[in-house]
């Protein structure tokens, strides 16, 4: 396994091939009939300010490694924090053990060999940020005191935030496959409180890339932050009504992430989906096309293989609301007598189609009574049945303009009703996220307050 596959030659990346190597011979020797091993050094720098003084300044650096061991179709995995031949031979050893005495399981290996990424192509997710830690320092100061300068009633703060972040990772395993990359993840946040006679009110912002060339400035992140807060103030809670709900972009893909999760295969073979074999069926309406697009230049869920180094591809997860397939890793495609979807970890940059001209702004302002949702608390979905009930807080709308901020209120459905009810989708996706989705407007939930 001399010929690697690196999507960006790395002297870093190049040094964590060998811990790699050094465990799937081993494994071999100690008798395992298949073996992959995954090592990742994690470095970053992070800090944190309220009220111009330093809080929080802290520099990371972790190495791990993951090995799993197959004797026939038993498994033993194993993990260490250290890669030194010694902890890996240790690692290894400790799998084999392991994996003496788990039950054969006949779904059980690697993904198929022929199904392993020949190449890795260069998807530009690394880039180095060189900045010291004054400029960090500076920058969150410079994003806070923009927050705090919008409106005289912002007298709080939970601080801002910037951080930068690149992994390296290397996977191999016995099909012969031995590859890596480098990537990178750099944000800035803010948090404000602002205060009136009716109480207070917090809100935030943030930016994130792999690029910092592409993060939105500290005084634009902190300006945003600050009059989101500003504009809570004075919420009530509203009476319990059935209305139309309008969810902001980075809310929406939420939705859309209890659909995939309930066509992931774990779900389906668990039978604990609300979509329980739904391949074929339509779920959304026939203007919505779900696509998966692993290869985006700097896309947040960009990648040439998954997690078990098959090669990804474009597809279809839903076209004109029909459910095209599930999202399946090599374990979950045998427990259900199908074939990998190159889905191993996780879905890769899914696109929700939106219609042209179609944005939060034109969705609201098309509404006569209705609710905008800009923030949801806590978490009470079921994935089986698909009743969801989620604390929110937004707008109220009537006439098309914002007329109430509201909050302390909830919302609830069912998740395949609310699919159905789908009215619209903009095309103002949000692409901070691996799923990229605008403003939806659903024609009817329950909204209980008073």
């Amino acid at each position: 396994m001399t010929n690697a596959l690196l999507a960006v030659h790395d002297d870093a990346l190049a040094e964590l091939l060998s811990p790699v190597e050094h465990a799937l011979s081993t494994a071999q020797k100690l008798g395992a009939t298949q073996a992959e091993a995954g090592v990742s050094l994690d470095t970053g720098l992070s800090t944190s300010v309220r009220f111009g003084e330093v809080e929080t300044l802290e520099h990371h650096r972790d190495r791990g490694l993951v090995v799993t061991v197959y004797r026939g179709q038993r498994k033993g995995s194993a993990s260490s924090a250290d890669t030194s031949a010694d902890a890996v031979q240790a690692a290894v050893e400790k799998a084999c053990s392991i994996a003496r005495f788990t039950a054969e399981d006949p779904c059980a290996g690697l993904a198929p060999a022929e199904r392993m990424a020949t190449s890795l192509p260069d998807l530009n997710l690394h880039h180095r940020w060189d900045i010291s830690t004054d400029t960090m320092i500076d920058l969150a100061s410079r994003c806070e005191e923009a927050a705090r300068r919008v409106d005289a009633r912002i007298d709080n703060s939970e601080g801002a935030s910037v951080n930068t972040h690149e992994r390296r990772r290397v996977y191999g395993n016995t099909h012969g496959l031995l590859a890596g990359y480098t990537s990178s993840y750099h944000s800035m946040s803010c948090s404000v409180i602002a205060r009136d006679g009716d109480g207070m009110q917090r809100d935030y912002w943030y930016t994130s890339a792999r690029d910092p060339d592409d993060l939105d400035t500290p005084e634009q992140v902190g300006r945003t932050a600050g009059e989101r807060t500003v504009a809570r103030l004075g919420a009530t809670k509203l009476s319990t009504r059935e209305a139309p709900v309008v969810f902001v972009p980075a809310l929406a893909r939420g939705l859309v992430g209890h659909l995939l999760g309930a066509l992931r295969g774990a779900a389906q073979y668990r039978r604990s989906s609300f979509l329980l074999d739904a391949e074929g069926e339509q779920v959304l309406p026939e203007f919505m096309t779900l696509s998966e697009h692993p290869h985006i230049l700097k896309g947040v869920g960009s990648t040439g293989m998954d997690a078990e180094g098959v090669a990804t591809v474009e597809r279809d997860l839903v076209r004109d609301g029909v459910i095209q397939g599930y999202i399946l890793g090599s374990y979950s495609a045998r427990k259900l007598g199908r074939e990998t979807t190159a889905n191993a970890g996780g879905v890769h940059n899914v696109l929700v189609s939106g219609q042209d001209g179609i944005n939060e702004q034109s969705l609201v302002a098309g509404l006569d009574r209705g609710l905008l949702v800009t923030e949801l608390l806590g978490q009470s979905i079921n994935p089986t049945t698909g009743d969801y009930s989620r604390g929110a807080a937004g707008f109220w709308v009537e006439n098309g303009k914002r007329v109430q901020p509201v909050h302390e209120i909830t919302i609830a459905g069912n998740l395949r009703d609310m699919y159905r009810g789908l009215v619209a989708v903009g095309d103002d996706a949000d692409i901070q996220s691996n799923i990229r989705c605008g403003a939806m407007l659903l024609d009817s939930m329950t909204i209980a307050g008073n």
